[in-house]
């Protein structure tokens, strides 16, 4: 059985359809024009804590952060923070310390 430590340490890429759904319920807030955007001050939090959980390390600390100030500011609720991260998540190149970068290959394992 692995321990606990060991199950943090393999973070797992979420979804596309998570994301895409996350960057939905952000966008919410724009069906109720004067009402939506005091429950983005409910939701900015919540958004936030949600993306750090998600994507875990620096990226979701960063990218928590970013979300709570795009979701907090009135008029920026369109930029897809969970798809955005999710695509650059999947598309990057992994970095290798060899520096043999003759192997590298895309991770679409979750696409």
């Amino acid at each position: 059985m692995k321990s606990l430590s060991t199950l943090r340490a393999v973070q797992k890429t979420p979804s596309l359809l998570f994301c895409i759904v996350m960057d939905l319920i952000g966008y919410a807030s724009y069906a109720i024009p004067v009402l939506g955007e005091f429950g983005d001050l409910l939701w900015a939090p919540i958004s936030a804590f949600i993306f750090f959980r998600t994507f875990g390390g620096w990226k979701g600390a960063f990218g928590g952060m970013f979300n709570f100030v795009e979701e907090i500011l009135p008029g920026l609720d369109f930029i897809p923070t969970f798809t955005l991260t999710w695509i650059w998540q999947a598309f990057r190149k992994p970095a290798y310390r060899t520096g043999n970068h003759a192997n590298t290959t895309m991770n679409l394992s979750n696409v």
